[in-house]
């Protein structure tokens, strides 16, 4: 039995969808069968940063759809890794119902060992179909005050769906930045006021951006893939330090 993870944050442009691709990466890399599904119906990025696109005929709506089984819909990425996406729609319209979404899921589980779940931003109709069959959640933010509201807000919604294993991811985080900009005093106020345990603390990196852009996330042998790979640990139980520069 597969571990469904939502990955959601309260706001655009935390990196969420950047972070998602990365975490399933280091699972792959580590010999773990992983499925991303995109939820983010007509933003859907996922493809274009495992380098899929150009490869894409069908999408979840068609699998909902009947217009073709849900094995033409899995697309692998290149390498020799385990790590397949669904596509979300291109156009909004298309966008699948939670009570399907769960559907699929529950189909397909048993395949994979991760399956994460590619949450549009926001508390919206997309962000219930990804998360209606997770198994828990990380909520991405930044170190600033309308994310940090927008998690709290993410966190009340996943206690109504009985989501209680929650955990804060802090993307693109920049020391220098954070400490001029004195919004907070440290990361444990950051911490505080989300209201998760923090998992993962990823630095502002631009090689990852541009590897991201480029469909080469598989390529990433940086520093922060290996902080990636603690946030794998940590998800199995391992108690690994979390480094703050």
């Amino acid at each position: 039995m597969s571990e469904v993870i939502v990955i959601a944050s309260g706001k655009g442009g935390t990196g969420k969808t950047t972070v998602c691709a990365g975490l399933a990466a280091a699972l792959a890399k580590a010999k773990y069968k992983v499925l991303i599904i995109d939820c983010d119906s007509g933003m859907r990025g996922v493809d274009l940063m495992l380098g899929i696109s150009d490869r894409l005929v069908y999408d979840i709506s068609d699998v909902i759809s009947g217009a073709c089984e849900y094995k033409d819909a899995l697309y692998k990425v290149d390498g020799d890794y385990e790590l397949y996406s669904v596509a979300a729609p291109l156009h909004a319209d298309d966008e699948v119902s939670p009570s399907l979404i769960k559907q699929f899921v529950e189909k397909v589980r048993e395949e994979f060992d991760y399956i994460l779940i590619d949450s549009p931003a926001g508390t919206g109709s997309g962000f219930y179909a990804a998360a209606v069959a997770a198994d828990r959640a990380l909520v991405v933010v930044n170190t600033e005050p309308i994310s940090i509201r927008g998690c709290k807000i993410i966190g009340a919604r996943l206690r109504e769906l009985q989501i209680d294993d929650k955990r804060l991811i802090i993307n693109r985080f920049d020391r220098k930045r954070f400490d001029e900009m004195g919004l907070y005093r440290d990361l444990d106020e950051v911490i505080d006021e989300a209201g998760m345990r923090l998992i993962g603390l990823i630095p502002e990196d631009v090689r990852v951006i541009a590897l991201s852009q480029r469909g080469a996330l598989m390529n990433n042998w940086s520093q922060t893939s290996v902080i990636f790979d603690t946030i794998v640990k940590r998800l199995q139980g391992v108690d690994v330090p979390i480094v703050v520069r």
